[in-house]
């Protein structure tokens, strides 16, 4: 079987075309996560409404012909937010996640037992006739286990325990779990099982892929991964070949990160290289070579099910697997892993011709149907064509967010509180602000801020002053900023910003994100150390507090026609409205001229924007932002950018986006005859 995973909740209008396309590229079932941070979104409080309907997800699953694989988790990484954890577990007093916990396994079973069942109540899983055939309980646990110590183990039995006794009917598995307690199945995660996989843990249990990874996550300052269609194609076909018996493609549709689920630092496309694309456009040949390979393997079934393999060298570097069944059915795969050298070998004696590192599929053990690297589907490009451009003055206005002092503040502290526990979550900024007054003595004064949270901008008497940030490997950073103060008390106000929470590792509960160290250095001879003064607080920005990105509170705030592209110009929120472009090609917003924050289209958050963190090659990771047509009306769409740096929005465009083959001009956006 071949599996894929959505991996992201995108706009349910969007599911029936995407699931069609999969089972077009001969996709048998459609896995995916379950969001324990989106559905329960206070202890008891569930939201299984419109993009969060996870029954109606399984439903036109089932409608389509296909089967479904429930990956509840709950824990999921898959770098989104706090891997998918609702961040109100960390003031559970005592707890501690992802272990033999009793407080975490309390919420963790009550979650789970609720997707099971609702899933059991509509009669979804395979046992009732319903389409889930498989359901994950935990995910990519192996990686941390050994920090937990003999609790790991123990928590590794306590959960598959108490999955199975949900007696959905169906098996349970968990993925680069070697230890996985039967009858729960150990499967593999990785680019390469078929060479990686050390098996199932136990002779009763199947061969299986959890996530075969069509590409890898990108960051903030990273380039993107491209993988071949050739190469997935090769170590699918090695992975059946040593007896595998499904693979799941992650991605196959990777879709976008709304709103703020992104994980830290990972930007707001998600797996854009998948074979479905972002916008679920086709990517060739990567979704059309893997199709011939699904169509090989499936006219191979018979053999491949009730054959007995054998193994043997023909070659220094080529294997021959072969499956032979007793009424003469029979079948062949001949690996050359040579990767540069043609190998000519003989089988069954017939001569053969293998590519460099491929595969060949021989179906009755004497012809080649297929070949991993032999590619015939002709590859595709993205076209983008420019729809509007926002570029009148005069079709925007403007907002500028307040900088809080010190009295402005009613959360006060004398230390500098950890980010994440203050804001809970409920914005990515917190506001760090103090007053005080230095001697006549200070000349040439320096700020210095030392941070564990992802970005800073920092503020002396409500002007900005710079901005600084981390990556995705460098967590910590440090500034050191010559500033103007005045005679008399001076306001500090430093505004700490987080690009998502992070999504692995152990004690998650534990992490600290935010400032550190803050001082000021005067003429290297006089320091003022503020980590223990007085601090005021804030969560948020104003205009988050007020939502002017909602229509329904743009006269919360007033809106000015000036556009100011001053220098020092920063936390500015811009509005204007836009028309719906024609027909039904996907739409992406060019964000190029922008700098760092987040945009709205008629309330709905379409993610972060972090344009001015450049990669190596000094180019932004990420300039197009996915604008779902299910979020648009024809006319009079509201959108609203949150600019934190001094972006310019006068460049913002509006594409379509279609794909067209090499050699043709045409473009298309459905599955090509």
């Amino acid at each position: 079987m071949r599996w894929i995973d959505h991996g992201r909740i995108f706009q349910w209008q969007m599911w029936p075309a995407l699931i069609a396309k999969a089972k077009g590229g001969g996709v048998d079932v459609i896995q995916t996560y379950v969001f324990w941070n989106l559905h329960e979104l206070q202890p008891g409080q569930y939201d299984f409404s419109g993009r969060y309907d996870l029954v109606k997800f399984m439903k036109e699953i089932q409608a389509q012909g296909l089967y479904a694989c429930l990956r509840i988790g709950p824990y999921i990484e898959s770098e989104w937010t706090y891997g998918g954890f609702p961040f109100w577990l960390h003031d559970v007093p005592g707890i501690v996640y992802r272990t033999d916990n009793e407080p975490f396994k309390y919420y963790m079973q009550n979650f789970t037992a609720k997707i099971v069942n609702l899933m059991k109540s509509e009669g979804l899983y395979a046992s009732q006739g319903g389409p889930i055939i498989l359901s994950q309980i935990e995910n990519e646990y192996q990686n941390i286990e050994a920090a937990f110590h003999e609790k790991g183990a123990a928590y590794v039995r306590w959960a598959a325990k108490m999955a199975v006794d949900l007696g959905t009917g169906v098996p349970w598995i968990m993925c680069k779990q070697t230890d996985a307690p039967d009858p729960v199945i150990n499967t593999c995660n990785g680019m390469r099982c078929g060479e990686t996989f050390g098996g199932p843990n136990s002779p009763n249990k199947p061969s299986m892929w959890t996530e075969n990874w069509t590409s890898f996550y990108q960051v903030y300052g990273g380039e993107p991964y491209i993988r071949s269609a050739q190469d997935i194609a090769f170590h699918v076909a090695l992975f059946i070949a040593k007896r595998g018996s499904y693979i799941n493609y992650y991605m196959y549709h990777g879709g976008t990160n709304f709103g703020r689920t992104a994980s830290a630092y990972v930007i707001t496309s998600y797996y854009d290289q998948a074979p479905l694309d972002e916008y679920g456009l086709l990517r060739q040949p990567k979704w059309g070579h893997p199709k011939e390979l699904h169509a090989a393997i499936k006219n191979c079934s018979t053999p491949l099910l009730e054959g007995v393999q054998t193994n043997f060298s023909i070659g220094q570097f080529q294997q021959a697997y072969v499956f032979e069944e007793g009424s003469g059915g029979c079948v062949a795969f001949l690996v050359n892993n040579d990767s540069t050298n043609n190998a000519t070998l003989q089988f069954r004696n017939n001569s053969f011709e293998l590519l460099p590192k491929s595969i060949s599929i021989l179906p009755d053990c004497q012809n080649i149907i297929f070949n991993t690297a032999k590619v015939n589907t002709q590859p595709n490009e993205r076209i983008m064509t420019p729809s509007k451009m926002f570029d009148a003055v005069d079709s925007w206005e403007e907002f500028r967010d307040v900088i809080p002092n010190f009295l402005d503040t009613s959360l006060q502290a004398n230390s500098l509180l950890e980010h994440m526990n203050t804001t809970k979550d409920g914005s990515d900024y917190l506001w760090y602000t103090l007053s005080f007054q230095p001697n006549s003595s200070c000349t040439e004064p320096v700020l210095h801020i030392e941070s564990q949270g992802h970005v800073v901008h920092s503020y002396i008497n409500n002007k900005f002053v710079e901005a600084g940030h981390g990556s995705h490997n460098i967590k910590g950073f440090t500034m050191d900023i010559p500033v103007d103060l005045i005679d008399g008390m001076n306001n500090v106000s430093i505004l700490s910003v987080m690009v998502g929470l992070p999504d692995s590792g152990p004690f998650l509960e534990s992490r600290f994100a935010g400032l550190t160290k803050v001082e000021i250095e005067c003429n290297e001879t006089e320091l003022y150390d503020f980590t223990n003064y007085t601090w005021g607080y804030q969560v948020g920005l104003l205009g988050e507090k007020l939502q002017v990105y909602k229509e329904e509170n743009l006269d919360e705030v007033e809106w000015s026609g000036e556009i100011d592209h001053s220098a020092n110009q920063s936390l500015t929120w811009y509005k204007t409205v836009f028309d719906a472009p024609t027909g039904d090609d996907p739409i992406a917003l060019n964000l190029s001229t922008m700098g760092k924050g987040e945009v709205w289209v008629n309330g709905q958050s379409i993610g972060r924007y972090w344009v001015s963190f450049h990669t190596s090659e000094g180019v932004p990771s990420q300039t197009l932002y996915h604008v779902p047509r299910a979020f648009l009306k024809p006319s009079g769409n509201l959108l609203i950018v949150l600019e934190e740096l001094n972006g310019d929005p006068l460049h913002i465009s509006l594409h379509t986006i279609s794909v067209a083959d090499f050699d043709s001009q045409t473009p298309y956006n459905h599955l090509p005859r």
